[in-house]
């Protein structure tokens, strides 16, 4: 990159893909960053999920912080070192449980609309350098199920948003970069 760096960065890609790699590197000079899991708590009970955190982890400087949490309004919304956001995906996924779409509770459309445009908003707005890492849908095999449609349906709707509000866009292949923005 040439240049001042981007101040918002979206990192697309497919499993495996090579994608929280490279966003990672983008970040590489900064003496610290903070580091936003938005998945499930490392010991929540999932070991294979605790070993990819672990992972994850271990890649990383020392003195990138972890901070596992959803609420990335909060986060882009105050001061401090740049953030990697890893991922959007995984954010989505526990809102649309959180606003109780799985369930058919009553407005949780709207809940989750909320979310979304809330977490659009603080994207569009933040000071800080952030970097977003999700999981390109739509070049896949279509979900077999109608809960696997609506969310490939709300992340597609949620990574365009995102990367219109972004100064770059990145699509990872086969973890080769392809520059979208």
């Amino acid at each position: 990159m040439i240049g001042r760096p981007a101040r918002r960065t979206l990192v697309l890609g497919g499993a495996r893909s090579g994608k929280s790699s490279y966003a990672e590197q983008l970040l590489r000079r900064a003496r610290e960053v903070e580091y936003v899991a938005c998945g499930l708590p490392a010991d929540g009970g999932d070991p294979e999920w605790a070993d990819r955190v672990a992972l994850h982890r271990d890649r990383r400087p020392a003195s990138w912080r972890t901070v596992e949490t959803v609420d990335l309004v909060g986060v882009l919304g105050r001061p401090g070192p740049p953030v990697l956001v890893d991922c959007l995906s995984t954010w989505l996924a526990r809102a649309m449980d959180d606003c109780g779409v799985w369930a058919e509770e009553p407005g949780a459309d709207e809940r989750l609309a909320g979310a979304v445009d809330d977490v659009v908003a603080a994207w569009a707005g933040t000071r800080r350098r952030v970097v977003a890492v999700s999981n390109e849908v739509g070049s896949g095999v279509v979900p077999a199920t109608v809960s696997g449609r609506r969310y490939r349906d709300e992340l597609g709707i949620l990574n365009a948003r995102v990367a219109a509000a972004s100064q770059r866009a990145w699509l990872l292949v086969a973890g080769l970069p392809q520059r979208l923005k």
